[in-house]
C-alpha cells in the first residue's frame, strides 16, 4: 500500500523515519500501550525505528501495510493489516493518541483501509481487542466484524497475559 489514502478527515500515509520520534513519544502513554500487544511501555527511539526501517519490505512482500494517522498535520495514530503468511488473512490493528479518541478516526480509517485491501481481491479480515477496552470492540462492530472466540494473548505493554475477544469479517465484495 505505497499510495496515500484520504479519509473526510485523515490523511493514511506511510510511516518514514521521521515519524519515530511522535510514534515513540505517543506509544509511551500507558492508556495507549496497554491496550497493545507488541508495544512495550519502555519502547526507544531506536526500536521504533528499526520497526520503521522493515516497514517498506514487508508491504513489498504484501505481509503487512502500515500507514500513519494524520489530522491536520499532526500524526494522531497507526493503522495497519498483518497477515502470518502469504494468501492468509489480513489482521487489522491500530492505536491512536488519547487527546484524538472519540471523535471516529480509527473507524473512518479502518473503513478506508478495509476498503483498499477489499478491492485488492481480500475477502476475509481479522482483528481482536483485550476484553477491557470496549471501545475498541465498538469500533470493529461498527466495521462489521463479529466475535469468532476469546482467547489469551501476551500484552508487552502490560507484561502478562490478558483475555482477548478474536474477531473476524468478511468483505463486502465476497
Amino acid at each position: 500500500m505505497s499510495e496515500e489514502l484520504q479519509t473526510e478527515r485523515l490523511l493514511l500515509r506511510s510511516i518514514g523515519p521521521a515519524d519515530a520520534g511522535p510514534i515513540t513519544e505517543l506509544v509511551q502513554d500507558p492508556r495507549v500501550y496497554r491496550m497493545l500487544a507488541r508495544v512495550a511501555p519502555n519502547q526507544s527511539k531506536a526500536q521504533t525505528l528499526a520497526w520503521i526501517s522493515g516497514q517498506d519490505a514487508a508491504a513489498k512482500a504484501d505481509m503487512e501495510h502500515v500507514r500513519a494517522m494524520v489530522l491536520e498535520g499532526n500524526l494522531v495514530g497507526v493503522i495497519g493489516a498483518d497477515r502470518k503468511s502469504e494468501g492468509a488473512p489480513f489482521t487489522i490493528g491500530y492505536w491512536l493518541a488519547p487527546m484524538a479518541w472519540g471523535k471516529g478516526l480509527t473507524t473512518e480509517a479502518a473503513k478506508t483501509l478495509l476498503s483498499w485491501l477489499e478491492r485488492r481481491g481480500e475477502t476475509a479480515f481479522l482483528s481482536g481487542h483485550f476484553v477491557d477496552n470496549p471501545a475498541s470492540g465498538r469500533v470493529l462492530h461498527k466495521l462489521g466484524f463479529m466475535r469468532a472466540g476469546r482467547s489469551k494473548l501476551f500484552s508487552l505493554g502490560r507484561g502478562e497475559t490478558v483475555e482477548h475477544f478474536d474477531m473476524a469479517r468478511l468483505a463486502r465484495n465476497a
